[in-house]
C-alpha cells in the first residue's frame, strides 16, 4: 500500500467483499505502507512481502495483497512483473498485485453515481467516460464536492470506500474487477475468470 488514505479505506473495501461473500470472521491485517518509488525499486516489493509474510499465518486461509497506484504505467505490464517479484520472493503464500489504473480514486469514480450526496459530493454524479484513464481523479473528486473543501484522501477515502456500489465499480473499472478477483484468490485459492 503506497497512499496515506488507502490505510484506512482498504480495509473498508476487504471488509465488504468479505462480507459480501458471507465470511464475517475475517482477519483483515492493517495495511503495511510504503513508497510506490521504493516498493518499485528492486528489493523493495521483496523486503515489503517479507515483512507481511511474517504477519500472515501460513496454516490460515489469505495471503499478501500488494495495492499501488498504475500512475503512467501500464497496469498489464508493471503488474505482472511486480507479482512475478512478489511470488519469487515468498513461493509459499498466495500474493496478488494489483494496480489501480491509475489511481485508487479511479474505483470511486467507476461508481461515481453511488457517492451522490456523501463527502460534500454533488447529488447527481455520473461515471466519467474515462474513469480508468483520467489523470488526476482526487481533482475530479474535488471539482464535484459543493461544500468547497477539496477532497482529502485521509480524510474521505474510507468514507467513499465504505458507501461505493460495488457492482457499479466493477463493471466499469477493470482494474476494479480484479482487485476482486484476486481477493477471492487470496481467500478460496481459486483463480476466477
Amino acid at each position: 500500500m503506497e497512499g496515506e488514505g488507502e490505510i484506512s479505506a482498504l480495509p473498508v473495501l476487504l471488509r465488504r467483499l468479505m462480507y459480501e461473500a458471507e465470511i464475517w470472521d475475517a482477519d483483515i491485517q492493517p495495511p503495511f505502507l510504503v513508497d510506490r518509488g521504493r516498493l518499485v525499486r528492486p528489493g523493495g516489493l521483496e523486503a515489503a512481502v517479507e515483512a507481511q509474510a511474517r504477519r500472515v499465518p501460513a496454516d490460515r486461509p489469505g495471503g499478501i495483497l500488494v495495492v499501488i497506484d498504475a500512475d503512467d504505467d501500464c497496469p498489464a505490464s508493471l503488474g505482472p512483473s511486480l507479482l512475478a517479484r512478489a511470488e519469487a520472493a515468498r513461493p509459499d503464500r498466495r500474493t496478488a498485485v494489483v494496480l489501480a489504473n491509475r489511481e485508487f480514486e479511479a474505483w470511486f469514480l467507476a461508481s461515481a453515481p453511488s457517492l451522490g450526496g456523501r463527502a460534500g459530493l454533488a447529488e447527481q454524479l455520473e461515471v466519467p467516460a474515462n474513469s480508468e484513464t483520467l489523470r488526476d481523479c482526487k481533482g475530479w473528486l474535488t471539482h464535484h464536492r459543493r461544500d468547497g473543501v477539496r477532497y482529502r484522501p485521509r480524510v474521505d477515502q474510507a468514507a467513499l470506500a465504505d458507501v461505493i456500489d460495488l457492482d457499479l465499480a466493477r463493471a466499469n473499472s477493470s482494474s476494479f474487477e480484479k482487485f476482486c478477483r484476486d481477493i477471492t484468490y487470496l481467500v478460496t485459492g481459486k483463480r476466477g475468470e
